[in-house]
């Protein structure tokens, strides 16, 4: 099944007074890049969440974010920073010494414990494994929403995919029916031309012949309508697989065939089919890139 790089999951989880939010936002990138943003407690696990989320997500910038809070059930972390306070309170007390005597004690105290760093809001402590777990079944239940938003996005490509080849596929038919056409409409076009030019006795007809036979070898693009209906039924056989580094490679073989189709065909009708074929394939690169 085809799945998108593009996803989104979060995951929300509450046990031991703790609530831990863990969000997982993924776009596409040609390899694996990795950003996460945790908590500095969290720093050692870094490791280990870096290798779930290449296990499961395999490609793709991803960017993981966790944070963990303290419930009310929970003790709280938050202390005076002493030493700071006071120096702030001893340097306010000076400074209004020498400017007004209408501040007490207790207003400064207000005033210094307002300042930064005045409270000391985080410990920095290692998880506990309970704390561990904790983390680890939320940042699972955001893989588990994002693999199913990359899901979601990959049946959506599928069905641009198989709109963009069907539509190749159906100017490839207008080509062939175009092709049957051409080379008796150019024998009349240069037959004209020469008896214009020369008279009807002025040339040698068996030469014309072999000169027209040389013609049509030269522009004939029967292969070329082969390999590409060959390309076309191998890019769906491959969208089943759900492979889009393989998708890229398809779209390049089916672009080579279409402009060989192109330069070698030599006839505006089939000219413009052409540009309807490479429209159909431009979308289907666009949305390569963006295929596990």
């Amino acid at each position: 099944m085809l799945k998108s790089m593009t996803g989104f999951g979060r995951g929300v989880l509450e046990a031991d007074g703790l609530q831990v939010t863990a969000e997982i936002k993924t776009l596409n990138s040609k390899g694996l890049d990795i950003f996460c943003r945790l908590p500095r407690s969290l720093s050692s696990r870094e490791i280990e969440l870096r290798n779930l989320l290449s296990t499961e997500l395999e490609r793709g910038k991803i960017e993981l974010s966790v944070q963990v809070v303290k419930t009310a059930q929970a003790e709280a972390s938050v202390s005076v920073n002493r030493p700071l306070v006071k120096t702030y309170f001893q340097d306010l007390r000076e400074s209004f010494y020498h400017v007004t005597e209408s501040f007490d004690d207790l207003e400064m105290f207000k005033i210094a414990m307002a300042w930064p760093n005045a409270l000391n809001t985080e410990t920095v402590t290692e998880s506990s494994d309970d704390e561990w777990q904790t983390v680890l079944q939320a940042v699972r239940i955001a893989l588990t929403e994002c693999q199913e938003f990359r899901n979601r996005e990959g049946q959506v490509l599928t069905t641009i995919f198989g709109d963009c080849i069907n539509g190749i596929e159906n100017g490839l038919k207008q080509v062939a029916e175009q092709d049957s056409l051409r080379i008796p409409a150019v024998r009349e076009r240069l037959l004209k031309s020469i008896t214009d030019l020369l008279g009807e006795d002025g040339f040698d007809k068996n030469r014309f012949e072999q000169e027209l036979v040389y013609y049509v070898e030269k522009y004939d693009i029967a292969e070329e309508k082969v390999r590409l209906q060959t390309h076309l039924n191998y890019f769906r056989e491959v969208l089943k697989e759900g492979n889009g580094k393989k998708l890229g490679f398809m779209a390049q073989e089916i672009g080579r065939e279409i402009n060989t189709i192109g330069s070698k065909a030599n006839d505006a009708t089939i000219q413009h089919l052409v540009v309807g074929m490479k429209d159909d394939l431009e979308k289907i690169k666009e949305q390569t890139a963006n295929v596990l």
